[in-house]
């Protein structure tokens, strides 16, 4: 941790930078693609974001002002995300795929100064600031630069949006020290060393990536490589073999698409993988692992406080369980009571000295102080604790089922249901089938249509006869949030589970 002295004159983006510019001839970044490349040393990257700093700058905003970021999948995004911090300015980065209707309502929160935007990604209805377009940032990146602007730690650094629990977007305030946190996640996720080369899945313009897939091997003087815009999954593996990945990050789903779509190559170079995002299912990990000869290392975490539990090389889960608390993080597990000690169950919370935390909801102070208990921040995340601290996740808490008066997490029956051949994707939710009752229904993806009677055989083997779900709908595909996660509120109002006649009663 920097001293007091320092963090009152911190910036994220330059404490990103700061590892490579001690070797600012190696490769910072590769865009990789099939049959070649597009690399950007470290000394290039550096130069490219004090050159955006000044750009804004230049533009006459007021110190602290926000830029709403509406740029596509490539370099552009990183470099103004950085640009910007490094300036004195507080981004608000967004997905290009957010439509006209979705980003209205969040710049209408964000009163951005300044919309930077790529060609072709919608903008608000009637854009209430000027818009600067990517070509004219790029044209700032090559331009000459400013130094960074320095300030307490403590200030607002960014603003991403999240849908939460409510569907209606949240802005979240986080400050410049949040990336001391992620250094955390260095040994108690990663393994990240100086000399590695990270190829993230994930596109530049999520959030995931750029904090793991970005950021985090920057600020350790190591690679970060991206596939480049349109790269298929089952073209990923021949990326890790081809470009020498020693660590590969991606959400449960792509691992799913790459061991039901491509071809096994070897990957002599890399030692493990890194799932985040949602629930890895131990069928995938034991899949990974039967391919590819490497563990994949889980991590929990959510927007408003980074990834603070996870396995690791140096400690891995036991079975069934996310991982530990990353050294340096303070954790609970609250009961009705509050904070309980040794194994427990109930609501995961974080301590509000973790310097991961937000500072808080953008401009709703009332929900920010609705979000802790005492000193404590409420996750919302089910999770059960064992003796030697080792966390399992059960779910959201809106997500949880209620079986036969068994409180039962969704992602026991999803892990169980996911062995089956045929399933590629599912989800449990509760089905109301007749007013005041209710059975737990699973949608599901495969090629084609299974026979309900072997799904069901399938689910008896391997859950408890409560667990087993009474309905089953194949879905052409099941919706996601924006994180990538299933979205199973969404689910649940979609339609696509209909109110009907149970002939065989709510789950006993």
């Amino acid at each position: 941790m920097p001293s007091a002295s320092v963090l009152l004159r911190f910036n994220l983006a330059e404490y990103v930078l700061s590892a490579g510019g001690e070797t600012a001839e190696k490769a910072a970044l590769v865009i990789a693609r099939r049959g070649g490349a597009e690399t950007w040393s470290f000394g290039e990257i550096s130069a490219a974001v004090a050159g955006i700093g000044a750009g804004l700058q230049a533009l006459g905003l007021p110190q602290g002002a926000r830029v709403l970021m509406r740029l596509g999948n490539d370099v552009s995004f990183p470099l103004t995300y950085l640009g910007a911090i490094w300036g004195g300015f507080v981004p608000v980065p967004t997905s290009a795929a957010l439509t006209a209707t979705e980003i209205t309502p969040i710049c209408a929160q964000a009163a951005p100064a300044v919309i930077v935007a790529s060609e072709g990604v919608a903008l608000p209805e009637g854009a209430p600031c000027p818009v600067v377009r990517e070509a004219e940032v790029m044209a700032m990146a090559r331009g000459a630069g400013c130094a960074p602007v320095r300030g307490d730690a403590e200030r607002a650094g960014y603003i991403v949006f999240t849908s939460g629990t409510s569907g209606r977007p949240r802005g979240i305030v986080h400050a410049h020290r949040a990336i001391l946190a992620r250094r955390m996640m260095a040994e108690g996720w990663y393994g990240l060393r100086g000399g590695d080369r990270m190829l993230h899945a994930g596109a530049f313009n999520w959030t995931y990536t750029l904090g793991t897939g970005l950021m985090d091997p920057w600020t350790h003087g190591a690679t970060a490589i991206v596939p480049a815009a349109g790269t298929a999954p089952q073209d990923l593996p021949a990326l890790i073999a081809g470009h020498e990945a020693t660590l590969f990050a991606a959400a449960p789903g792509v691992f799913r698409q790459i061991l039901s779509r491509a071809e096994p190559l070897p990957a002599p170079a890399l030692r493990h993988a890194l799932s985040a995002g949602e629930a890895l299912p131990e069928a995938v990990r034991e899949g990974w692992r039967a391919r590819y000869g490497t563990e994949v290392y889980e991590a929990l975490g959510m927007s408003e406080v980074s990834t603070f539990v996870s396995g690791a090389p140096s400690r891995p889960a036991p079975l069934g369980a996310v991982g530990y608390a990353q050294a340096g993080r303070r954790i609970a597990v609250l009961g009705p009571e509050g904070a309980q000690e040794g194994a427990a169950t109930g609501v995961l919370a974080v301590h509000r000295s973790d310097p991961g935390l937000m500072l808080g909801y953008l401009d709703d102070p009332a929900a920010t102080r609705a979000a802790f208990k005492g000193d404590w921040f409420v996750t919302g995340d089910h999770v059960s604790r064992a003796e030697d601290g080792a966390i399992r996740y059960l779910g959201r808490g809106d997500d949880m089922l209620n079986a036969g008066g068994y409180r039962l997490s969704p992602l026991e029956i999803e892990g169980a249901m996911m062995l089956h051949p045929a399933v590629t994707a599912c989800a449990a939710v509760a089905q109301e089938v007749r007013p005041g009752v209710q059975i737990i229904a699973l949608a599901y993806t495969a090629a084609k249509p299974v026979e309900e009677a072997a799904l069901r055989a399938h689910a008896a083997g391997h859950l408890a006869a409560y667990k087993v779900p009474r309905a089953y709908y194949p879905l052409p595909l099941l919706p996601m949030a924006g994180n990538g996660k299933i979205n199973r509120k969404a689910l649940r109002l979609s339609g696509a589970l209909p109110l009907g006649t149970d002939k065989e009663g709510p789950n006993p």
